[in-house]
Order: C-alpha cells, then structure tokens, then sequence
C-alpha cells in the first residue's frame, strides 16, 4: 500500500497586474497584484511603464515569453524566472490527467504517484470509483485500487484463515504456505507456534508435545515416547532399558536371549525354565549360538557329553550300546559282557 501524494503542481508564483497607481506584493505561490505607477519623466515624453517582477516595464514589453502576448493587466507564471500567459504555461508545463487525459491547470489540485498525475476529483479506485484523496491506495498493472478493492482482488491469503494479508501485518512462512502470526499454532492445541519447532503433517502443523502424543513411537512395555535409543523385537519397538528378560528382568539390549510364548528370556533364565537337560552333565541345552545335542528315547546330551561312560571315548557318529544310564561303546560294552 502506498500513501497519496498530494503536491501543487504550480510551484512559481501566480502574478496579476492592473493599472493602478500603487503596488502591493504577497507571499510566494501567492497572486501578486501590480500596479501601474506613472514616472514623471517618462510621462513627460507620453509614456507609462508596468512594474512587475521587481522590475520597470513599458506597458508593451511586458509579454509572455511563449507567446509574446501582453501581461498587463493578466495574471502569469514565473517559471524560471520568465513571465508565461496562463495558457501557454498550461500548453507547455502543465501535466496530463492520467484519468480523464486533460491538461491539471493551474488551478487544480495535481495529484502525482510514481510520474502519473491526477485531478483530485479523477484520482478514484479503478474498481469501485472511490476517491483515494488522502487515503491508502495499492497499484496493480498501472492502475490504483483502494485498500478494500485491492485486497480483494490481489492480497494473499493466510492458509489459516483465508483472509488476507492487512498492510503492517505479520506473516509467518513454511515453504509454500503462509499464516497470520495467530493462525500459525498447532492444530490439536491451538497454541500459537511463534519462533518455536512445529512438526508439518500432511498439510497441518503440530507443536512438538502434540505430534509426539499422536504419530511419535511408544514402547511396546511402557507405552512412553521412544525419543531415541529405541530396539525392535518382532516388529515392536522397545526402550533399550524396557527390553529385559522375562524372568530376572536383566536387560537383554545387546546380549544373546531367547523367547517363550512371545516373551524374551535370558539364555540363563531359559534354560533353567524351559530347556532340556543333559542327562550326563545334568545341564540345560538351550540351543542358543548354535548349540549342537543328541536325543534318544526320552534322553538328551550335549555334544561334547555323548561319551562312552567307559572310555570316555565320544559316541557321536558312531553306535552305541545302552546300559542302563549309561551308553557304552561297542568295544566296552564287549569287555563288559565277557
């Protein structure tokens, strides 16, 4: 928006002279009024001189510079310290009403903005023909609307709430979009976002408190927001200090676990809960890392524990004989039955 300049175009001084006996001058920009005053010696020899601009003139040599008409007697315009007749200093000085397209004469008010001129009663919205006489006016493509026309037709609006932008008035920008300071504020809450971190979401925008209580993850133990340091087990997300085993609740974040019924569970804690047992070391083979065993019958042992009970001598791979509790050999359980 732009304030109306309003300027005088005639800037020089306005003269008028009659034939009078006296003179009397006013202020600059003001009509000064001459008056003839009649020198005895020049009356003498017939003659009479006007005085105007300070200076003595015979009554036929005070003309326009334009159009060398007399002055005397009519009212003129000084412009660069030369006399002009009212309508020559129209012709070549006056402007042109960008309105109406006739000459702004010396007495009309000459409106200017941006090198165009106006006559006060031609300076009107281009929409509504409002005057825009000492009131804000915004111009588009050469022409000048009000306030209330222009805002209309080419303020823009705040995606908050489709009103316009007034002229003085904040604005808050993201990306493509743009908000009054009030509308710019987090969609669940409503408290106004300011200078301080937002979160955007498909086309709205969440305070920092209210996106972390609606879309931020939350573990799967404690149901509090994982801000970082987070761990996936089966797809659910878990605090590192949450994820602890089952049983004796030591954490499991980086350690070697196992699960039962959906539930983690310590190597120690599963094999004294759930694992087989060795039937020589009487030790619980859990399986973790890899962990290789034997089964037969109801009976299990870890590798390194299927062992002839005799020579000591491992059975894995090879046969074996039963006796009893204990698994011999072929060669011992011969030797035994000898």
């Amino acid at each position: 928006m732009a304030d109306v300049e309003i300027m005088q175009t005639v800037q020089t001084e306005v003269k008028k002279t009659k034939k009078v006996k006296k003179s009397s001058k006013r202020r600059e920009s003001e009509v000064q009024i001459s008056e003839v005053e009649v020198d005895a010696s020049i009356e003498e020899r017939g003659g009479e001189y006007t005085k105007a601009m300070d200076k003595d003139w015979h009554s036929g040599h005070f003309c326009c510079w334009q159009c060398d008409e007399s002055l005397t007697g009519q009212r003129y315009v000084i412009r660069d310290d030369h006399p002009y007749c009212i309508k020559c200093y129209e012709n070549v000085f006056a402007n042109t009403c960008e309105e109406c397209n006739k000459i702004i004469g010396i007495d009309s008010k000459d409106l200017s903005y941006k090198d165009k001129h106006w006559h006060e009663a031609c300076f009107l919205c281009f929409k509504c023909h409002l005057s825009l006489v000492d009131k804000q006016f915004g111009a588009k493509a050469d022409k000048i609307y009000c306030g209330n026309c222009y805002d209309a037709q080419f303020a823009s609006r705040c995606d908050g709430c489709g009103e316009v932008f007034r002229a003085g008035t904040k604005k808050m920008e993201y990306k493509t979009r743009q908000w009054h300071e009030n509308c710019f504020c987090c969609c669940v809450c409503k408290t106004a976002i300011g200078t301080k971190s937002f979160i955007p979401r498909e086309q709205e925008i969440y305070c920092a408190g209210c996106y972390e209580e609606k879309f931020a993850t939350r573990c799967i133990k404690c149901n509090k927001v994982i801000t970082s340091g987070g761990v996936t087990y089966k797809n659910e997300p878990w605090h590192r200090e949450c994820f602890t085993c089952t049983h004796c609740n030591i954490t499991l974040a980086g350690q070697r676990f196992t699960s039962r019924d959906e539930k983690p569970y310590c190597a120690e804690c599963f094999g004294e809960l759930f694992a087989k047992r060795c039937t020589a070391c009487v030790k619980p083979i859990t399986g973790i890392g890899g962990t290789r065993f034997i089964s037969f019958e109801d009976r299990h042992w870890h590798h390194d524990c299927f062992v002839c009970a005799s020579c000591k001598a491992s059975l894995v791979g090879r046969g074996f004989i039963t006796d009893g509790p204990d698994i011999l050999c072929p060669d011992c359980a011969k030797q035994k039955l000898m």
